[in-house]
């Protein structure tokens, strides 16, 4: 295994693998693919999983923000100033500069609006915040906000919550050769394979949140997170062999007998 940390807005993760905390049946239940996963940071919903109202069962009471790093996220926001609104009140009340921006287009499909998460960027990076972008898998729509000072572009893999995987990997390809920060895959996961295949071209780390927190066994299907991520990593830096039209003997030809 090839150890190497992930920086990210001046955080450094020993895991390429960021879990959301938002589908599992429980915080207990949270917590404990949280802790398989071998996860640093957790993605955390503001506009809908209470963190801090001491009254109700908070997700603090579980995960301590001492030992895992918070990534608030605007999910569930359709506007700029929604989203502005949320991360500012995270900024507020816990806080955090290190944030996850995140405008949906609509319910249906939950694209991103890249119009409106544009503008929220640049007004976010003014404000002070490092901001994590999730965004379309169009490569143009991924430099500019680079340009407007995201501090990781997050793309789909495929829609929201869809399991389907990677869809489109020269798109990818092309985010991943451009970026000068990190590239996360966010979005569309499915499973562990799919995870690999991420890292494996060349994707800075992954997060997932429904693949894990609806499988049928959330706590073994984090794990196997853990490992896919670690594999794919280690396979991109190995350096994989050239694909050839024909086959390639194993063995040389010389000194058969």
């Amino acid at each position: 295994m090839v150890k190497s940390s992930l920086k990210v807005g001046g955080v450094i993760l020993k895991s390429r693998l960021i879990v959301g905390t938002g589908k599992y049946k429980n915080f207990k239940q949270t917590a404990q693919a949280v802790k398989a996963s071998g996860a640093d940071m957790v993605t955390v919903a503001v506009r809908r999983v209470n963190i801090l109202d001491k009254k109700k069962p908070t997700l603090m009471d579980y995960l301590n923000p001492k030992k895992i790093i918070y990534l608030p996220n605007t999910a569930g926001c359709f506007n700029s100033k929604e989203s502005l609104r949320t991360l500012r009140l995270a900024r507020e009340i816990g806080g955090w500069k290190l944030v996850k921006l995140e405008v949906l287009g609509d319910k249906k499909t939950l694209f991103p609006n890249m119009i409106e998460t544009l503008k929220s960027t640049e007004v976010l990076v003014k404000e002070g915040f490092k901001v994590m972008v999730y965004c379309s898998d169009d490569p143009i729509m991924a430099k500019k906000l680079e340009d407007l000072g995201a501090s990781a572009i997050m793309p789909l893999a495929s829609p929201i919550g869809s399991g389907r995987g990677i869809k489109n990997k020269l798109n990818l390809l092309v985010i991943i050769k451009n970026a000068k920060v990190p590239v996360i895959v966010d979005a569309g996961i499915g499973t562990a394979s799919d995870a690999a295949i991420a890292m494996e071209l060349g994707c800075d780390g992954v997060l997932v949140n429904t693949a894990i927190a609806k499988a049928r066994n959330p706590i073994l299907m984090a794990k196997s997170m853990k490992h896919a991520v670690i594999a794919g990593r280690d396979s991109f830096l190995s350096g994989r062999i050239s694909p050839k039209i024909f086959g390639s003997a194993s063995t040389p030809d010389e000194g058969l007998i």
